[in-house]
């Protein structure tokens, strides 16, 4: 099937024979090396950003009905768009099972069900932002594998350091558990006070730990500011803790790849004794 869609009537397949419609709906609608794969695949990224971007703008207050009816027009043109292409790629697929059960199919399925579920539940058509997921199709469109490599190299990093970051997680739960409840026995019995419960001294914690500081909740002793204080240091020390263990096992993974012969940043085949790589240009003397 490498030698269909050119855009020739008499383009055959490898065993001589002329391709079906089926086989060359495949090459469209599947594959982005050929003119018109290319062409469907730019539509349909189009498509699914204009869709997003309406479906956005349509929740905001204040709009006028008038542009409430066109938005609710364009959607059902784009839901039509979008269940007719996903149809079409159970139809012309060699294994449509496989196809449905893969990330893209399932995708590909969620995108089409929010307006018809809408019909019943309102708000289930909001779930449309599930397009966005269709995007990552850009990598494949414009050849930019090396962005998938790198998002593969990543996730590898955040697998391998799921177990410390688990630990690390229960230390700060512990720790936001603890200074709460401190806090509550520091502020609870204070007059006016907005630590009322140790529910709420915890969501204080938590808040002060992140350094986020709402200041909803907020001391009014001075031993409580001094606790205050004391937790905030300690946020701004551990904050920085998930990001080192990540950081180390990237280091480690990139380490591998380089060991393996692959380039750390694309990982794409180095040539013997390579100091650039010739896919990404990275320099490789630091690694």
């Amino acid at each position: 099937m490498t030698s269909l869609g050119k855009g020739h009537s008499e383009d055959l397949l490898q065993d001589g024979r002329k391709p079906t419609l089926k086989e060359r709906l495949y090459v469209v609608i599947f594959e982005s090396d050929t003119p018109l794969g290319k062409l469907f695949d730019v539509c349909l990224l189009v498509m699914i950003a204009l869709s997003i971007v309406l479906i956005i703008i349509e929740s905001m207050q204040g709009l006028p009905q008038y542009w409430k009816r066109v938005f609710t027009v364009f959607e059902y043109v784009f839901t039509l768009f979008f269940t007719l292409e996903y149809l079409l790629r159970l139809y012309c697929s060699p294994r449509p099972r496989e196809y449905a059960l893969s990330f893209f199919g399932i995708i590909d399925f969620l995108s089409t069900i929010p307006l018809y579920l809408g019909w019943i539940f309102v708000s289930a058509r909001y779930l449309m932002v599930l397009r966005t997921f269709r995007l990552i199709r850009v990598f494949r469109v414009f050849k930019l594998f090396s962005f998938l490599s790198e998002g593969d190299y990543l996730l590898r990093s955040l697998l391998l350091s799921a177990r410390k970051i688990i630990v690390f997680f229960l230390f700060a739960v512990i720790l936001a558990v603890s200074l709460g409840t401190l806090m509550y026995m520091v502020e609870g019995g204070v007059e006016g006070t907005q630590f009322t419960d140790i529910p709420s001294s915890i969501y204080w914690a938590v808040a002060t730990m992140a350094t986020v500081g709402y200041g909803d909740i907020a001391p009014v002793t001075p031993l409580g500011r001094f606790l205050s204080v004391l937790v905030m240091l300690l946020g701004y020390t551990i904050i920085a803790v998930p990001t080192g263990i990540v950081s180390a096992e990237f280091i480690k993974e990139g380490a591998k790849r380089r060991k393996a012969g692959k380039c750390p940043e694309c990982g794409s085949p180095l040539p013997p004794k390579a100091r650039f790589c010739p896919h990404c240009g990275k320099s490789l003397a630091a690694s």
